[in-house]
């Protein structure tokens, strides 16, 4: 069995993962658009051309043909609307990829569609806007009020992301992250619809959260783990401690059931005087999912097991509340 996680990026620690799954029956494969860390860690690895390149879906059927690669996921949110378009291609080759349905990535991908799926389904979600006039206009009513948060609709992680505390900061850091998704990879994305690539939403403080909503290959519910954050960077989980708690893993369910996503959902949330506020939510491993995998679970083993029609859920019971998590930095020497 051999697997290519594509857009691999960074995470080298689920390079990891999936090579302590595999052992010495397969190899794990990494690619990405130019050299990074999780590449090193790969049994082996290729440059991929960028993920909107009219080759890209060209080569990656390529390559797994020519190494015999069985199995594609995806580790960056920009590559999945793009495998997911392509999933009976690939499935033609004899190749598997675990993406979610193009619907989904939408979804998730888009922060205004993710603001109607939550507000559609009852879920709460901060107050967002669309469109600058009729957030001026709710401000002017008394529906919105400073501080609001302003970022890109399609955007990830800290990028483009503004606190805006009055009328002028909002016209300016308006018009500034309209101008900074034109000049990133965000542009491609953005295109869909450049006058309203900025989302303005209310500013939500309190304890964060981070869900890891696990269905199984056919959208099945299966569980939720919870992490409390307690430290982040740049808009990823830097640290963490596994707890337990019905009302999230509640509306966790809830997310799941409606959704239909396949694995793992990634999902942020604040809990604020019993009330459970959705912030984002990612269908692929996020930056909070080695807090579960360190207190036990381990989904790149139920995936594969789930693959070979085997119970994958055996491999999510181990799960231990309590576990309190830290990221470091490592240094690696590049060999390429």
């Amino acid at each position: 069995m051999n697997i290519l996680l594509t857009s691999a990026g960074r995470r080298s620690y689920l390079v990891n993962y999936f090579k302590e799954v595999i052992g010495t029956t397969g190899k794990v494969h990494a690619s990405n658009s130019e050299w990074s860390t999780a590449l090193e860690v790969a049994d082996k690895a290729v440059i991929s051309p960028l993920i909107y390149n009219g080759n890209y879906i060209d080569f990656l059927v390529g390559y797994c043909k020519e190494n015999n690669i069985t199995i594609i996921i995806s580790l960056f949110d920009i590559d999945l609307p793009v495998l997911a378009q392509n999933k009976q291609r690939f499935k033609d080759e004899g190749i598997n990829v675990v993406v979610s349905d193009y619907e989904v990535t939408q979804i998730c991908n888009d922060k205004w569609k993710t603001y109607e799926f939550l507000v559609e389904n009852g879920i709460l979600a901060p107050k967002s806007f669309i469109d600058l006039s009729e957030a001026q206009m709710a401000i002017k009513m008394g529906d919105l009020n400073y501080p609001l948060i302003l970022k890109p609709r399609w955007g990830m992680g800290s990028m483009s992301i503004f606190k805006v505390e009055n009328d002028e900061e909002l016209a300016v850091l308006y018009r500034k992250v309209q101008r900074e998704v034109q000049e990133s990879y965000l542009k491609y994305e953005s295109q869909l619809n450049p006058e309203r690539a900025v989302i303005i939403q209310e500013f939500i403080n309190g304890q964060e959260y981070g869900l890891d909503i696990i269905n199984d290959l056919n959208k099945n519910y299966v569980t939720t783990f919870i992490k409390q954050k307690t430290a982040m960077r740049s808009g990823e989980t830097d640290g963490a401690t596994t707890i337990e708690n019905k009302m999230l893993e509640q509306v966790g369910k809830k997310i799941a059931e409606n959704l239909r996503h396949i694995a793992n959902l990634d999902t942020d949330c604040f809990l604020i005087d019993e009330k459970i506020y959705i912030l984002e939510m990612n269908c692929r491993f996020g930056g909070g999912y080695p807090f579960s995998h360190l207190a036990g679970a381990n989904l790149p083993s139920a995936i594969l097991k789930w693959l070979e029609q085997k119970d994958g859920k055996a491999s999510l019971k181990d799960y231990r509340v309590g576990v309190e998590g830290m990221k470091m930095i490592n240094l690696t020497e590049v060999v390429s």
